[in-house]
């Protein structure tokens, strides 16, 4: 306006993401304090588990991102929309999204766990909870609850359309019509607003597509799945852009040697991943497996045979003991005054 361009943003700090991710965080203290001040079992069990949801699914989300940063060369949201405004073939932008699909991926799922939404909304769980933390608050402190669930819906799927889907700026082909005139100006609001929509409907889509999975397996994709594989994605994300920015070698084979690496190293992970769910598949199959031939007593009670198992007579485990007997008047012999007297 007038000659002077504002940016629609409050402020732009040199660490803004970090920022916004501390200030998501404090949001775990107010689940397991509603949960705990209800005084009552099953809030207090929705609490610790939205708590620890809440913990776990950030070390992953923030792990998702250090790829971004790698890229971007900042953590200023403004310098990484700008980073991503960069074209490439056709006109192409480059949004993170594609070259860092990985880190999409992981943070689309954290992001669902973050604000306990379907199918990872175990800390309201109303089969075994009740409804979790807020089950005693009603009328508006119950409002309160939601209100600020879905303003963190909201809070993340910015923060993705900032990250990974290029901000404010127009998408491909719209971006090259009139030499960017839909690419700048309010139009900016519009596409940021729609991307961001685009991740609520994804939102709603999943609600009513997954069923809620068991707490072990929520946890178990969390630790042992993705919090691993975000850490070696990390370490091949550094590796390509240190051959990118020539630290290993001027030139392209660098790049291109460092990429074969990478792929060997992949390919062998698939590879030990596969033995190892074969082999665990195998035991689970002969642990499954169903015995000819059943004792029913093995466990010391009786237990009834499956259709097609054979009884197995139990053996005794003391055989019979011969009679005993004995001549007639040896009691009275053997025995003492003293004895009879007892």
């Amino acid at each position: 306006m007038f000659g002077h361009t504002t940016p629609l943003q409050l402020t732009d700090t040199p660490v803004a993401v970090l920022l916004v991710l501390a200030v998501a965080g404090v949001g775990a203290y107010g689940f397991v304090l509603a949960g705990w001040s209800s005084g009552s079992t099953y809030p207090l069990l929705g609490g610790l588990r939205s708590t620890a949801q809440v913990v776990s699914y950030e070390i992953a989300m923030g792990l998702s991102l250090v790829a971004v940063f790698l890229y971007a060369g900042s953590m200023s949201t403004s310098q990484i929309v700008e980073a991503q405004a960069q074209t490439t073939v056709l006109g192409l932008p480059m949004w993170y999204a594609v070259p860092l699909f990985f880190s999409f991926v992981v943070y689309v799922i954290t992001m669902v766990g973050e604000t306990n939404r379907l199918p990872f909304d175990l800390a309201e769980g109303e089969g075994e909870l009740g409804g979790g933390f807020h089950t005693e608050y009603s009328s508006m402190k119950f409002g309160m609850f939601f209100l600020g669930e879905y303003i963190n819906m909201f809070t993340v799927s910015g923060l993705a359309t900032t990250l990974f889907l290029g901000g404010w700026h127009a998408p491909w082909p719209i971006s090259l019509i009139g030499d960017g005139m839909f690419d700048q100006g309010w139009w900016g609001v519009l596409w940021f607003t729609l991307k961001m929509w685009l991740f609520i409907w994804f939102y709603v889509w999943l609600r009513g597509t997954l069923p809620r999975v068991r707490y072990d397996q929520f946890m178990k994709l969390g630790w042992k799945i993705l919090i691993p594989l975000s850490l070696v994605w990390v370490i091949a994300v550094m590796m390509i852009r240190a051959a990118q920015e020539g630290y290993f070698g001027d030139g392209v084979w660098p790049l291109v040697l460092t990429l074969i690496i990478i792929g060997v190293f992949v390919v062998a992970g698939i590879l030990v991943w596969d033995h190892y769910t074969q082999r665990r598949a195998a035991e689970r199959e002969e642990q499954m497996e169903v015995p000819t031939e059943v004792d029913p007593f093995a466990d010391g009670y009786p237990v009834p045979p499956l259709p097609g198992q054979k009884l197995v007579e139990p053996r005794r485990a003391v055989g019979a003991a011969p009679p005993v007997t004995a001549a007639r008047g040896t009691a009275e012999t053997d025995t003492t005054p003293e004895d009879r007297r007892g």
